[in-house]
């Protein structure tokens, strides 16, 4: 247990120092406006695998009531 504690506090601890540094191409990405390309590229993407997954439950129901 003592090993994943500090394991944790090791892992917390690093994404905290890579928090600070500053990202270039996301900072340009921000200044000409591309990053809102980048967000809607992204939730479309899981809009359909949102949409895929509630068909594939639908179609496994209706197997299972079949049966």
């Amino acid at each position: 247990m003592k090993k994943f504690i500090s394991f944790l506090v090791v892992l917390l601890t690093s994404f905290n120092v890579f928090a600070q540094e500053e990202v270039q191409m996301a900072d340009q990405m921000r200044a000409d406006g591309k990053i809102w390309v980048v967000v809607a590229v992204i939730a479309i993407v899981f809009v359909g695998i949102i949409a895929y997954l509630v068909l594939l439950d639908r179609k496994i129901s209706k197997i299972e009531k079949s049966l």
